[in-house]
């Protein structure tokens, strides 16, 4: 009795495996042969088959509906979504921060400690990262200021 519950579960098992590959069309010719001969033998397999063939008809007419632009705009008026947006903003930039810094300040030790540079090259490639560094500051302050006064942040294009 116990081999025939195991043999009936090892067909029901690979009844399922060629019925998922007979869904997203994956069968080879000898699996799709013997899903067929399965199909046709078994009623209850049948009647799986073309359950799962409705279900994929059914889901392949399925849509998202896209919600109006009222809910995006009530989206960024909530206090939670703006601070949670904020605070990921702050986080990626502080680590930001501290990538670039620790990067300018590796270069800049490695062109002070390389003896085959002459001196004015040497000042010349600090300076450069130096001047980098100064417009990066100053750009984002102005950025900040302008947008806590900017009149307009509110007026949608």
């Amino acid at each position: 009795m116990s081999i025939v519950n195991n043999n009936a579960v090892a067909e029901k098992e690979r009844f399922y495996c060629l019925l998922m590959g007979a869904i997203d069309d994956e069968l080879s010719a000898e699996q799709a042969t013997e899903f067929h001969e399965i199909v046709s033998k078994n009623s209850e397999c049948r009647r799986e088959w073309q359950n799962y063939q409705k279900l994929k008809e059914v889901t392949k007419t399925m849509k998202l509906k896209s919600p109006p632009a009222e809910v995006w705009d009530s989206y960024w008026k909530n206090v939670y979504n703006r601070i949670e947006r904020g605070i990921g903003w702050i986080v990626f930039s502080i680590g930001a921060v501290i990538l670039i810094t620790y990067g300018l300040f590796k270069a800049v030790e490695s062109v002070i400690t390389d003896t085959q540079l002459e001196l004015v090259l040497k000042i010349g490639i600090i300076a450069v990262i130096a001047g980098l560094v100064i417009l990066l500051v100053s750009v984002a302050r102005e950025k900040l200021l302008l947008r806590k006064t900017d009149p307009y942040k509110e007026v949608q294009r």
